[in-house]
């Protein structure tokens, strides 16, 4: 069932337009339906804000669960904003003490940029912990993203993420582990999923401590793991969110950089991403850079309009079907007894029945 245009957020008529099905609140009130109501804490700097909401959305909005999907974006203090950012958030987003109050059934946490080598040193530490402890007691299940979870599991469990040699990002085949979790029923046992990140934890150290890794990469690491109990939290390391041009965008980044003279190292291409028509394109276009700057003219315009039809999606499917999966256990767990924490009836230790 899809998702409800509870507010006026700009990300509901933009998905609609793309031809997601966005349900007004007058309909959704002629409809006899159970609704789920989800947190959306969007931590992404002020470039990302919206982009990350419309990629979050939409995969919530695809999952054919018998129920209503109210999503609640909020953010939390110690994230610098811009004027725009900060207008968006202030007119659209609700706050984490109105959430508190009126109680939510599930959480997902986005990825951010930090600045700080570890991640206590960032200002929104502290704030982002009393999500995590609220969330342990009053949600049925957490999903978080990359940099949530890297933060989440120094905080459950004291281990903190690897500084990478060089940045991993690219779009990786990966593996399922356990076939029999509930999470990754009917999925494809082998799919796509692009990372983009510096650090990483790994799938020894979480063993250690009961995390259990679901999918993997021979190059990249794990992908998705789950809590001990199997589903009070769910781990995402890489983005299987992420637009077909999600990359694109940050290779662009990368190269304006260069251009700006931000950085001496033209930047390399994310991994298995490009095709071989998409990297000669680049590559000319590379070359065209530095001609520019040998001669001190400006610099070409990036030809991202040229590589939008180019790019495959080769992880949105599996995607779907994961968050399909998740919404739908939160569903039946809800739906068993409303009450928290831990819902009566229900082991807070093995929820699932595993």
């Amino acid at each position: 069932m899809p998702l409800v245009a509870h507010t006026q957020l700009p990300t509901f008529q933009r998905l609609q337009e793309e031809g997601e099905d966005i349900l007004n609140p007058d309909r959704a009130t002629h409809q006899h339906i159970r609704e789920l109501h989800i947190g959306f804490l969007n931590i992404m700097p002020d470039a990302a804000l919206e982009a990350t909401e419309r990629q979050f959305f939409r995969l919530i909005g695809a999952c054919n669960q018998i129920a209503q999907f109210h999503v609640h974006p909020f953010t939390i203090k110690g994230l610098p904003r811009g004027a725009e950012a900060q207008t968006h958030i202030d007119q659209y987003y609700e706050t984490f003490e109105q959430l508190k109050q009126d109680g939510l059934d599930a959480l997902i946490i986005s990825g951010a940029n930090v600045t700080h080598e570890h991640l206590q040193d960032e200002d929104f530490w502290q704030p982002l912990t009393e999500v995590f402890e609220w969330a342990k007691q009053n949600v049925t299940s957490t999903l978080c993203s990359c940099l949530a979870t890297h933060a989440l599991i120094q905080y459950c469990y004291g281990i903190e993420r690897t500084r990478l040699p060089a940045k991993r990002w690219g779009v990786y085949a990966h593996k399922v582990i356990d076939r029999k979790h509930p999470l990754i029923a009917e999925i494809n046992t082998r799919f796509d999923v692009p990372h983009s990140r510096f650090n990483e934890v790994f799938q020894q150290d979480l063993q250690q401590h009961g995390v259990k890794t679901l999918v993997s990469s021979s190059e990249a690491g794990v992908h998705l793991a789950v809590s001990p109990d199997g589903f009070r939290i769910v781990y995402f390391q890489g983005h299987p969110e992420y637009d077909a041009i999600s990359l694109m965008k940050e290779y662009k980044r990368e190269v304006m950089r260069f251009i700006n003279q931000q950085t001496e190292h033209y930047p390399p291409f994310p991994e298995h991403y490009f095709n071989a028509e998409i990297q000669a394109v680049f590559n000319t276009f590379a070359e065209q850079v530095k001609n520019t700057q040998k001669n001190n003219q400006p610099a070409p315009l990036f030809p991202e309009q040229d590589i939008e039809a180019l790019l495959d999606n080769t992880w949105r499917d599996t995607a779907r079907a994961v968050f399909n999966n998740w919404l739908g256990k939160v569903y039946q767990i809800t739906n068993q007894d409303r009450r928290l924490p831990f819902m009566q009836g229900i082991n807070p230790d093995n929820p699932l029945g595993l």
